[in-house]
């Protein structure tokens, strides 16, 4: 057994790659391992999923299948997650055996809304005021009154808008409690936002951190629906605490590999920390086109011990999700956006994820337009939110060019 705080040695490129997890953050990561002269081998129970297209080295088994995660750790030389509910004991089991990044430990955090608020506090990084909901008598408690409106996550599993609800009197919550499964829940006051940015770092086995510039988040039902990165897409000094805030939050779990915490930015300025990703992040997807490091080339380099160098934002950019609904037509007819009009706009670069079947609000791909200025890449996306029928998007507070 291995000591998985031990420092690793070099992996060079010939080597083979693991990632658990076959959707597109998976297929992403592949692609740029690729670049780097790496195989990868992916464990995921779907035979058709977005990663396992890309590689011919596919372990088809669920994530806590002991044959298949043997069969990972014999032809790995380090194991990377494409998405945080990987089953904790599968990953101590491969913590124990081989170079895993994140740790374990880090993502069970991640994992654990009420654990990653505690975190939070421990570093010193302001979240919202909050309470654990974890029986109906707690649900019950009057307390709680003070903390309304607000919104109730369960603790575990909850994404893009699912496990939350919204929670305006206390007579509400036992029943919003019951709900959502009796689970451990958090109760969230509700926050008065100005907008919502994420900072996107990564963090080697020696300590050494870099980041990517943070983003400014726009997000629909839940879900992602834009970001914006470049020149005034963050206030500069927002931008700074929230980096700031970012690696204390990596330095206080031992973080190894590529991390997102998102923050909300109140009405004075003020931030607090959302929640966080042990994983490249949707909000990042931009950097493929914008920068010349990638949030993906990131989470290659931190799993083999390459240097971490300071990625450079070459280009502004907007990245719009594509989600299932784009696929269908007013009367629920399916049907292929028009991706030929799309594609003859200035900045423009089209990523598919090869999920073969369309549904509502499942992410299927995104766009990101690049331009030398912020307001040249505004204007191509929200000429291909009209070409898609998709409901224009406002500019972020900040957002603006030098000079305007």
């Amino acid at each position: 057994m291995r000591d998985p705080h031990t420092a690793q040695p070099w992996i060079a490129p010939g080597a083979t790659l693991g990632v658990l997890g076959g959707g597109q953050l998976g297929r992403m990561f592949i692609h740029a391992a690729q670049r780097a002269g790496y195989g990868v081998v992916v464990l995921e129970p779907e035979a058709h999923a977005p990663a396992a297209q890309v590689t011919t080295q596919h372990v088809r088994s669920a994530y806590d299948d002991r044959d298949g995660l043997h069969s990972i750790a014999r032809n790995a030389a380090a194991v990377t997650i494409e998405f945080e509910n990987v089953p904790a004991q599968a990953l101590e089991w491969l913590d124990a055996h081989l170079p895993l990044a994140p740790h374990a430990g880090a993502v069970a955090v991640c994992q654990d809304r009420a654990a990653e608020k505690a975190l939070f506090t421990r570093v010193g990084v302001k979240c919202a005021a909050h309470a654990v909901i974890a029986s109906h008598d707690a649900a019950a408690d009057p307390a709680h009154a003070a903390l309304l409106p607000g919104i109730l996550k369960t603790a575990r599993m909850g994404y893009d808008g699912k496990g939350q609800v919204g929670i305006e009197h206390p007579g509400d919550l036992p029943a919003a409690w019951s709900a959502l499964g009796g689970v451990p829940c958090v109760l969230e006051q509700r926050l008065d936002l100005r907008s919502e940015i994420s900072v996107i770092l990564a963090r080697g086995r020696d300590g050494a951190s870099v980041h990517l510039p943070p983003q400014c988040n726009v997000h629909r039902s839940g879900i992602l629906f834009a970001s914006f990165a470049g020149e005034g897409a963050v206030d500069p000094d927002v931008a700074t605490r929230a980096v700031a805030a970012a690696h204390v939050i990596a330095e206080g779990l031992a973080y190894v590999g590529v991390l997102c915490v998102e923050f909300f930015v109140l009405g004075d300025g003020s931030l607090v920390a959302n929640e966080m990703a042990p994983r490249p992040h949707n909000s990042g997807h931009h950097t493929i086109d914008s920068c010349d490091v990638s949030q993906f080339d990131l989470q290659v380099r931190t799993l083999v011990g390459a240097p971490l160098v300071t990625p450079r934002l070459h280009s502004a950019a907007v990245m719009l999700n594509l989600l299932g609904d784009l696929w269908f037509d007013a009367r629920g007819a399916q049907r292929e956006p028009a991706w030929d009009a799309v594609l003859a706009l200035p900045g423009a670069h089209l990523h598919l994820y090869g999920k073969r079947e369309p549904r509502r609000a499942r992410k299927m791909g995104h766009l990101t337009f690049t331009a030398a200025v912020g307001s040249q890449a505004r204007a191509a996306a929200l000429r291909a939110c009209d070409l898609l029928g998709l409901a224009p998007f406002e500019a972020p507070p900040w957002t603006h060019d030098a000079g305007d």
